[in-house]
């Protein structure tokens, strides 16, 4: 089971634009696209997709809309008393798969609030995976996900967590060895806020990404998987480094494509693949949704793994990679 958290949910509503987007201008649309997201819940409509279990914990009034919707496309919900209503996010794409995003920050939170989350959290299934993703709503302190991802590791749980800015930070600054993240999914922006590099260069070489992202493997994460858009992704354990390009993809739309890459390794991983084998899947969902509308989450025929090419990367040297077939496949 995949049980996702996400603290600070949200409406995507995305206009779809049949040209450029001229600032200043006047725009017809195309169409325009209302689908319940945030990070968590993105990863539990892949999950129904693919025939996951999963449960989705957000806040959200039972009879909200928002909750409806989900439970009509077959989500398990487990929502929890909100602060105020869920947040509309605005997408604007254009027909280059250009993607422009206007976020609502959400109700602000209290103490009460976030504990009451907290402990719907920590009472869900103890197998599987537990994701913690997205951004803190207003009134949540920076540590939140750090002081539950601990909770959780402290009781024997696998823990995923994809966040940003001062929460990632936040974490990354309690790593250690037992209460750190199983795993942790940033991309090359937010790799380089908390490890001091430049985004341009980690953008650019898979081999200065895994160095960065072995920093942290050190530090006590088990795997890092680090998401480089049309660059694929790589993979970052105690065993080796690994990097994915993915198959070609005409963009539609990258809300959500990590969200359905996390998704992707987090499969693989519950159904005992290696880690280049994870890393395929994460790549090929992430794509596999970089082709969709909206929001929209792939279905496993939209998914072409055998698609995706994976390297060994020798970070000892920081020069060399290894490039080939994947190693499943040799």
């Amino acid at each position: 089971m995949i049980v996702t958290v996400t603290p600070n949910p949200s409406i995507d509503r995305t206009v779809v634009l049949p040209d450029a987007l001229v600032r200043g201008g006047v725009h017809r649309v195309a169409e325009v696209i209302d689908q319940p997201g945030g990070k968590g819940v993105n990863i539990s409509r892949a999950c129904v997709a693919a025939g996951v279990p999963t449960r989705a914990v957000f806040p959200a009034a039972g009879d909200d809309p928002f909750v409806r919707e989900l439970e009509q496309l077959g989500v398990p919900c487990a929502p929890v008393p909100p602060a105020g209503p869920v947040r509309v996010n605005l997408t604007l794409t254009e027909p280059d798969g250009t993607t422009t995003k206007l976020n609502a920050s959400g109700a602000t939170v209290s103490d009460a609030d976030l504990d009451l989350l907290a402990r719907t959290v920590l009472e869900q299934p103890a197998e599987g995976w537990v994701v913690l993703a997205g951004s803190l709503p207003p009134g949540a302190p920076d540590e939140w996900y750090a002081d539950l991802a601990g909770r959780l590791r402290a009781g024997g749980r696998r823990v995923a967590v994809d966040t940003s800015d001062a929460a990632l930070e936040a974490v990354v600054a309690r790593l250690a060895p037992g209460t750190a993240p199983s795993l942790l999914k940033p991309n090359a922006e937010e790799l380089a806020s908390v490890g001091g590099d430049d985004v341009a260069a980690l953008e650019d070489d898979p081999v200065l990404v895994a160095a960065a992202a072995r920093r942290l493997v050190e530090r006590g994460v088990e795997t890092v998987l680090a998401t480089l858009g049309g660059a694929g992704a790589v993979l970052v354990d105690a065993t080796g480094a690994w990097h994915a390009v993915p198959p070609s993809t005409r963009v539609v739309s990258t809300v959500g494509a990590g969200d359905s890459s996390l998704f992707g390794y987090l499969s693989a991983a519950l159904a005992g693949a290696s880690a280049p084998e994870r890393l395929a899947a994460a790549v090929a969902w992430g794509s596999a949704a970089a082709g969709l509308p909206g929001t929209t989450v792939p279905t496993p025929s939209d998914v072409r793994t055998q698609e995706v090419r994976v390297r060994a990367l020798d970070l000892p040297s920081s020069a060399t990679a290894h490039e080939g077939e994947p190693s499943w496949q040799s």
